[in-house]
């Protein structure tokens, strides 16, 4: 989820039609953190090459999930974990009617029901970013040659990557996995995002 994510919308035109409601749902609500438009485009284009499963971590009201449908094929199922029960309720009511479309409530290893995944968004859970937050186990849960996206980083312009002074051992977790083929994306100056290929076995 990213601060003042749905704020970014305004003004903004184009959007599919699912995207726009799950929109209408956060700003009624008051809910600032949904995705930015420029990582939207990114999970639209990435839901695409989705065979059989999407997963995600970190619902909110739906608009990052909103993006992953509107992008799928038809038959790919899709599920959303929010760990929130009034957010998980609220979005859930976006996607009702859509087949093979879940969001379930608890914590973020929900999801480990539900895999393994052609595509893994992890946005709320699942990232190693916060302490006691253990990383997905991306040897598991996407299938081999499947993609894994996270989100929320600021772009680093020094290697090793810093984050408040420190080395960003969260964002080296991913770019340095052994089990994947990984590189940080540029979505706009002050957004990127990890996005890696599991290692074909």
């Amino acid at each position: 989820m990213a601060d003042l994510g749905t704020e970014a919308y305004d003004g903004v035109d184009g959007l599919p039609e699912l995207v726009r409601a799950a929109l209408s749902r956060a700003r009624t609500h008051g809910f600032p953190y949904s995705c930015r438009p420029e990582q939207g485009r990114l999970l639209h284009a990435l839901a695409g090459g989705a065979r059989a499963r999407i997963g995600e971590t970190g619902t909110g009201l739906g608009v990052g999930l909103a993006w992953l449908v509107s992008g799928a094929r038809p038959g790919v199922r899709v599920v959303s974990v929010e760990r929130d029960p009034e957010r998980a309720r609220v979005a859930a009511e976006v996607f009702a009617g859509r087949a093979g479309v879940r969001v379930l409530c608890g914590d973020w290893r929900r999801i480990e029901e539900h895999g393994p995944f052609d595509l893994l968004v992890l946005d709320g859970g699942g990232q190693g970013k916060a302490p006691g937050d253990v990383a997905a186990d991306v040897e598991r849960l996407p299938v081999p040659g499947g993609t894994v996206v996270v989100d929320d980083f600021t772009p680093a312009a020094t290697w090793p990557p810093p984050h408040e002074g420190a080395v960003d051992r969260a964002r080296l977790h991913w770019l340095e996995h052994p089990a994947l083929r990984a590189a940080e994306l540029r979505l706009a100056s002050d957004l990127s995002t990890v996005v890696g290929t599991r290692v074909l076995v």
